[in-house]
């Protein structure tokens, strides 16, 4: 791919300008125009179908390119015309009845319900290059496509916002709207609410990115749309504060390699994460300084871009790094990956933004170690200067409600998520676990766990959660990959309550045990890493405290994962039965320049049951853990 040359003068930390920006976009969007049809209405691209079909795929990969393509005509519209020209044809031929390969609306597939938003908000933010241009007829039919959404029916998550932008754009182009669907998809949206800046995507403790490039992103676009409706008016601060604070956050899960936190569904939307930064400094609702919004969004484009996230044809493919067909979904189409066009979301802001025009500055990893509490999914952050590794622990982020009895989901109940690791794929696992492992070798799950709460003393950070280990014979007739756990029938094993307390690299894992069942060994497992990753995860027992773990290894899964060849999880663990009682490893996870691999954490017998001291002196006491469980 060829791009201008790099000029740092702008942007020391990563040296991408926003000419970069615009090149990479031109080449993304030129590369997929190659497979579109003559009256560019569909673009079929290489891959895989999703469960949808080829229709939905084709209209999927037209709306979310022409998404990024409306960026770059707000941005530029002196300059782009050749994108303007080209999208005007498929919004005539997509629309138009009388052809054969016109799109399914909303109406008839609920994909489309999707895409419609994309197309919407596209037309909203070109509206006087584009829509204003179109021939009267194709508003008409883009019209008519568009009010097949009125009346319908959108699941109470983040899709909602798939019906307020479509209705207000109609709204505002004199088609048919409902004020029903509006309000009501305002109040599903105010229900998923958390505080702090985060909403849950649904009834389950499902925080994930979805936060950022959905919750947060559409309320802005959305006002940008219609200024002027009462509702925007009486809504700006306070949707405009639920954006801040959640930027306040966001920063510090941005690893120093310009990857954001590899956690969550829907991950081959990869450099869509950089959305928020974008629509805080477009919507002007955030305390982050410019330089710094930069710094994040073009810290992930530049990292994507180097680990081959695009092919030699230009495509977005799909996996994390390069293609890994493994992180399919089921609504996973070879279109699906360009929502990554939310993350260009800083094209639509002219040259002379103050988000362009200031000098990248850090990111909070970068300065100096960080610690974060995160209440609403229950993540103590914790991030090391030396090495530029942001690692959370989870005890409270399930893509479940408390109690279910379901298989883990990878991307939402291990303990631990990183920027510089992925998790292992396998619903049962030693990534980041505290497991059981039967006679016949299958390992129990923590899914319908508990969380218990955090808190923050003396630079160590504690979050704790409590679950029935469960063995899950799965349904071979589970429905589709949408990111849950797999259902299947639950045999009850052991009450567990884990507490992990952290300072920078180093985590200290605190397991409770009680009901232990006849011949379940105990395994506690550390971080998955690529064999010739530059990242070290060692596990190794708290010598002098609790019942003994006595017997240690290292898990192997050959083949290609999503970062590598050959996933490495060390663990710990008892050789025989686990016994009720209190159990206690150290887990490490540091790259070049971090934590020695020998870094230990320390038992001293004492007053409150003793104490853990860390190598650099700070400690926590027994008696505070052990109060998760009173």
């Amino acid at each position: 791919m060829l791009l201008p040359p790099l000029d740092h003068g702008l942007s020391p930390c990563t040296g991408l300008t926003r000419e970069h920006w615009c090149a990479y976009a031109d080449h993304l969007l030129r590369s997929a125009h190659h497979f579109g049809t003559p009256d560019h209405a569909n673009i079929h691209l290489p891959g895989a179908n999703s469960r949808y079909g080829p229709r939905s795929d084709s209209l999927e990969a037209f709306a979310r390119t022409f998404l990024l393509a409306s960026f770059r005509i707000a941005g530029d519209p002196a300059t782009t015309g050749w994108i303007a020209d080209w999208y005007a044809a498929g919004l005539d031929a997509g629309t138009n009845p009388a052809n054969p390969d016109r799109w399914p609306t909303p109406g008839e597939l609920g994909q489309a319900k999707v895409e419609a938003a994309s197309l919407a908000v596209g037309l909203a933010l070109t509206r006087d290059v584009l829509w204003d241009k179109l021939p009267e007829r194709v508003q008409e039919q883009l019209i008519a496509w568009f009010e097949t959404v009125i009346g319908e029916e959108y699941p109470p998550i983040n899709w909602v916002w798939f019906q307020i932008v479509v209705e207000t754009f109609l709204a505002s182009v004199g088609g048919r709207s409902s004020d029903e669907d509006i309000d009501a998809g305002l109040a599903i949206h105010d229900s998923l609410y958390r505080g702090g800046g985060w909403f849950a995507d649904g009834p389950e403790r499902a925080y994930d990115h979805y936060v950022g490039w959905a919750f947060q992103v559409y309320p802005q676009l959305w006002a940008l749309m219609a200024p002027n409706d009462p509702r925007v008016v009486a809504r700006k601060a306070l949707d405009g504060d639920r954006l801040a604070d959640y930027l306040d956050d966001a920063a510090y899960l941005v690893g120093a390699n310009g990857a954001p936190l590899i956690q969550g569904r829907s991950l081959i939307y990869r450099f869509a994460a950089a959305a928020p930064f974008w629509v805080g400094e477009l919507s002007g609702h955030t305390r982050l300084a410019p330089g710094m919004a930069r710094r994040a969004a073009s810290g992930m484009l530049d990292y994507f871009a180097r680990h081959g996230s695009i092919t030699d044809d230009g495509l977005l493919s799909i996996g994390w790094h390069g293609e890994f067909p493994g992180m399919k979904q089921a609504y996973s189409g070879a279109g699906s990956p360009y929502w990554a066009a939310k993350g260009m979301l800083g094209l639509a802001l002219p040259a002379d933004h103050r988000v362009w025009t200031s000098v990248e500055s850090p990111l909070p990893v970068e300065v100096a170690d960080t610690q974060r509490l995160i209440t609403a999914p229950g993540w103590h952050v914790d991030g090391t200067v030396a090495d530029g590794v942001v690692r959370i622990r989870n005890h409270a982020t399930d893509h479940a409600v408390v109690g279910a009895l379901v298989a883990d989901s990878p991307l939402y109940a291990r303990i631990g998520y990183s920027t510089h690791t992925f998790p292992d794929l396998s619903p049962e696992s030693l990534d980041n676990a505290v497991v059981f492992e039967d006679s016949a070798g299958r390992l129990t799950h923590r899914t319908g766990f508990e969380y218990l709460g955090s808190f923050a003393e003396g630079g160590v950070q504690v979050g704790a959660s409590r679950f029935t280990a469960h063995w899950i014979d799965p349904d071979p007739d589970a429905g589709p990959d949408h990111g849950s756990g797999v259902a299947g029938t639950a045999t009850p094993g052991p009450s567990v309550t884990v507490v992990s307390a952290t300072r920078g690299a180093v985590e200290l894992r605190w397991v409770r045990v009680s009901s232990a069942s006849a011949g379940a060994a105990l395994r506690l497992g550390g971080w998955p890493v690529d064999s010739s990753s530059s990242v070290d995860s060692t596990v190794r027992a708290v010598p002098g405290f609790g019942l003994s773990l006595d017997t240690s290894g290292t898990f192997v899964r050959t083949g290609a994962h999503p970062m590598g060849w050959e996933l490495t999880i060390p663990w710990v663990g008892t050789s025989g039965t686990a016994y009720d009682g209190d159990y206690a490893a150290v887990v490490l996870l540091a790259g070049d320049g971090g934590a020695s691999p020998d870094t230990g954490v320390a038992f001293v017998a004492g007053e409150d049951g003793g104490r853990f001291v860390f190598p650099d002196g700070a400690s926590v006491a027994l008696a505070r853990l052990a109060r998760f469980d009173a």
